[in-house]
């Protein structure tokens, strides 16, 4: 399927992004592009005080939390406190102090160095207080809440890609989210939160990230799953091409050390008031030999799984918007497990647009099922929050229950006993799709569609669905 690019800028910008996704490398440009861009203004060195604090959930989010933040050189060790919150201001008095471990990093924007701690033994169901230290003082005191032991209703909310146009685009979408969702438990973000690789070195990447959370990324426990652009490329002394993780991830985020092997960084679960959620590394398994260590992983954690509900998150999806195929391995090795263990919601990015799978057979056979009662799952789901944003595939029409391009959007889930309700929302608030798995006495799920006026947001041609040029690119 062809469409016309609304002007040469928009189609050598789309031409790039990509290149970007080539997992092999052309022969070297004679006359090579400049460099990544670069703030190159001071905006994103490391300073005195404590920045990209990043809160992240313990494997039992009842009783652990982890942080992680970055400071300059000069704070070499890593430090924090914590406390019951009160409704008083004199936080520090029996304050515990916690020691972590620090980590170097060198990059564009100067050495710096990453810290991080781990909050054990904490209340079910509390809200706690705490502060992290750098050389010229400590952060402010930022609270956060621990999970119920039991199952609780909460609300969680799940993004995918930002990867491009971070904080100048991207991040009214995070925002709006967090404002939208009033009190939320904690965040799935469904990898590539970062491009590198592309317009932007990594370190502004990152620094542009965490600011377009800000606080909330703070209070609020984080999860996420890597993408493929979380992974630099790298040639094997072979001359094979081959990827890496980027060395921020590991320092950036304090995530449960539960994993796979071959993928133990970038794997991992946790349970959250009667959920278990379950990370994966869509691109250790697709490229670095990881896949069949991260099923049988899986299918393990979700075997012993203590809860009501199971969310499964990563960035490569079964069921593809854009591309014309389906990731095959991930599909002939994962979607088994995720259907024999009755998985609830699959949440993935990757195809920067948005698509929903109730039933594998397709729009009609879902539709017809949720109108008759009967069972369905796994709900496959992908969405997009940056600028970057690829047209749907021909079996858009068919195969996805709702769809769309040219659209950024972020989601809100909430988990009732026996129901989860999905919602989708556009940048500007507007449900774009709704619907709600109830849990029957038999233990299996049946599908409800919510009601939402909204039409389908597609490209015509070279127009896009908001009177403005279509940059949704055409994977073939």
């Amino acid at each position: 399927m062809n469409r016309l690019i609304a002007s040469a800028a928009t189609a050598v910008m789309l031409m790039s992004a990509g290149a970007a996704f080539a997992q092999v490398q052309a022969a070297p440009d004679p006359d090579p592009p400049p460099p990544p861009a670069h703030w190159a203004n001071g905006r994103f060195e490391a300073k005195g005080w404590p920045q990209r604090i990043v809160l992240s959930p313990g494997a039992d989010a009842a009783r652990e939390m982890a942080v992680a933040w970055r400071t300059d050189a000069r704070q070499t060790t890593a430090e924090a406190q914590i406390a019951l919150d009160i409704d008083g201001p004199l936080l520090d008095f029996g304050a515990q102090t916690v020691a972590g471990e620090t980590r170097a990093i060198a990059n564009e924007n100067g050495d710096a160095l990453y810290h991080q701690a781990r909050f054990t033994g904490l209340n079910p169901a509390s809200r706690y207080v705490y502060r992290v230290k750098g050389a010229d003082g400590w952060s402010e005191w930022l609270p956060f809440t621990t999970a119920a032991a039991e199952f609780q209703p909460f609300r969680f909310i799940y993004l995918g890609d930002t990867q491009n146009d971070i904080l100048s685009i991207g991040s009214r979408v995070i925002r709006s989210a967090f404002q939208h969702a009033g009190p939320v438990a904690l965040t799935l973000h469904a990898g590539d939160l970062i491009a590198q690789r592309e317009t932007k070195v990594h370190d502004d990447e990152w620094g542009e990230w965490t600011e377009a959370g800000g606080h909330h990324f703070a209070m609020i426990p984080q999860a996420p799953a890597t993408g493929n652009h979380e992974y630099i490329d790298r040639e094997l002394p072979d001359g094979e091409e081959s990827r890496e993780l980027g060395p921020h991830w590991p320092l950036q985020f304090a995530l449960p050390d539960n994993g796979a092997e071959g993928a133990r960084e970038t794997s991992y679960f946790f349970d959250y008031q009667g959920v278990r959620f379950i990370v994966l590394d869509g691109t250790a398994a697709i490229d670095l030999g990881a896949l069949e260590t991260q099923a049988a992983w899986m299918d393990a954690a979700l075997a012993s799984n203590p809860g009501r509900w199971s969310v499964a998150v990563f960035h490569q999806p079964i069921y593809t918007c854009a591309r014309p195929n389906d990731t095959a391995k991930l599909k002939a090795a994962w979607k088994p497990i995720l259907e024999n263990r009755r998985v609830d919601l699959v949440l993935q990015g990757h195809d920067h647009c948005y698509g929903r799978v109730s039933n594998e057979r397709g729009r009609d056979e879902a539709r017809r099922a949720s109108a008759a009662g009967e069972v369905q799952g796994p709900v496959y789901v992908v969405s997009v929050v940056g600028s970057k944003m690829y047209g749907l595939n021909d079996r858009a029409d068919s195969q996805p229950v709702r769809s769309a391009e040219n659209t950024e959007l972020y989601q809100l889930v909430d988990v009732e006993a026996d129901s989860i309700r999905f919602r989708a929302y556009t940048a500007t608030g507007g449900l774009y799709d709704d619907f709600t798995l109830v849990r029957g006495p038999d233990g299996l799920n049946r599908l409800t569609e919510g009601e939402v006026s909204m039409a389908e947001r597609r490209c015509d041609g070279a127009a896009g669905p908001d009177d403005r040029p279509c940059t949704a690119e055409i994977k073939d």
